[in-house]
């Protein structure tokens, strides 16, 4: 891989984690009762996430539809069949219960995913003529189509409590 690409995918990562990174910061001084510097980390977040798609989209990596979906379908099944097998164990074997937790919920989250991303490639021609919204756990990431569930299949959390994405 030329230098140049291998150094726009190592930005495209560093961007996305300050993303991520930064929205967790925000949400923290909400808590703490600061809303200006929320305010600013979540500028700072949306900020790098322009930064993430520039670089992103600089690399090559947005292709058509269906080859997005193939290539969000290998990433889920990655890391249900290796990632997160892995990452379960090695926390079990340190006994570090909270990366145990995060670790199995993101495991039972992501076979999920995987099932949506394969269900939407084989009915991606199909598209347009049924339009719903998908309803995300905020505790788990827990993911359904059309309405949110009673409770969370994977954490228990209320269903009421679920984000509608549009």
């Amino acid at each position: 891989m030329p230098k140049a690409l291998d150094d726009l995918m190592a930005a495209f990562a560093g961007e996305s984690q300050a993303n991520r990174k930064y929205l967790s910061y925000a949400r923290k001084a909400e808590e703490d009762g600061y809303p200006q510097a929320a305010k600013l980390f979540r500028a700072a977040a949306h900020a790098e996430t322009v930064h993430a798609l520039n670089h992103f989209r600089a690399a090559g990596e947005i292709k058509t539809t269906t080859e997005n979906l193939q290539t969000a379908i290998a990433g889920e099944n990655y890391e249900v069949t290796s990632m997160y097998p892995a990452f379960i164990k090695d926390a079990e074997a340190e006994f570090h219960k909270n990366a145990v937790r995060s670790f199995k919920l993101a495991y039972e989250v992501e076979q999920v995913h995987e099932s949506l991303y394969r269900e939407m490639a084989g009915n991606l021609e199909e598209e347009g003529k049924e339009s719903y919204s998908y309803f995300v756990c905020p505790v788990c990431g827990y993911t359904h189509a059309r309405r949110a569930p009673d409770s969370c299949p994977v954490c228990g959390i209320v269903g009421g409590k679920f984000e509608k994405i549009d």
